[in-house]
């Protein structure tokens, strides 16, 4: 079976974000950047298709010589090879999709595993917008799998429940947490991965169909306030909350 995990690199979320002198990105000086993690929701369930149906695992990225590292991660957890989409233009969604869809279609996969959103842009859709390009089947907010003789069985996420699906190879899936653990790459697989090809292809987009005009950070919260320390602040308490925050 040929398998492949689309994977993006994402700042930590951890990082303190700032933005950048043009308003329309990121300062990207000193902050750290991983897998996207949903990406490894993605990875993990590859490894597990593989082991159970044999196949190979190629991964693919968008970006420049920075998202080697995190090819680099996910060929440590399995992976046999990988793809840089190589290129440094500002791309949107349908772009992504685009681009992705010309290299798996390339590539002639079966299945095609990628995390549900990427956690700098939150977008949920190029999973979706990937298959549509390929006329492939795809199921998104996968959380759990099972599949038997190319029948693709699926439990997903929807608003206040969950829903079980069915549908056949050629597929995608759009990776949500809970389908399963990824592992943490033993150090053998940390050094293997060095030596694992990775693929550069310079690639362009064309015509974006979107472009950020503006970043900002969000307004900073008012600070807390100490009414009082016993019950003699309830009144005060009440009056507030009726005519300030006008929430009762």
């Amino acid at each position: 079976m040929k398998i492949a995990v689309c994977v993006s690199h994402v700042p930590d979320t951890a990082t303190k974000i700032k933005i950048g002198a043009n308003n329309k990105e990121i300062e990207k000086t000193g902050v750290t950047f991983i897998i996207n993690p949903y990406d490894e929701f993605a990875v993990e369930e590859a490894v597990r298709t593989k082991e159970k149906f044999g196949g190979d695992i190629t991964i693919i990225s968008i970006g420049d010589d920075q998202n080697k590292e995190t090819i680099r991660k996910a060929l440590a957890m399995g992976g046999d090879k990988g793809v840089l989409l190589k290129t440094a233009e500002a791309l949107d969604s349908i772009s992504v999709a685009k681009l992705l869809s010309e290299e798996i279609k390339a590539g002639g996969f079966h299945i095609v595993f990628m995390g549900k959103q990427s956690v700098d842009y939150d977008n949920s859709i190029t999973g979706q917008l990937t298959a549509a390009m390929l006329d492939y089947n795809c199921i998104s907010v996968c959380v759990s799998l099972s599949i038997e003789d190319s029948k693709v069985t699926a439990e997903r996420e929807i608003e206040g429940g969950r829903e079980v699906v069915e549908t056949s190879l050629p597929v995608i899936i759009t990776a949500q947490k809970g389908l399963n653990e990824p592992r943490y790459p033993s150090i053998k697989n940390i050094m293997d991965a060095k030596r694992k090809t990775i693929e550069d292809k310079p690639v362009t987009a064309g015509e974006i169909s979107s472009e950020v005009i503006e970043m900002r950070l969000p307004q900073p919260k008012n600070p807390g306030r100490i009414i009082g320390t016993d019950k003699s602040a309830v009144p005060e308490l009440v009056r507030l909350l009726k005519e300030e925050a006008k929430v009762i």
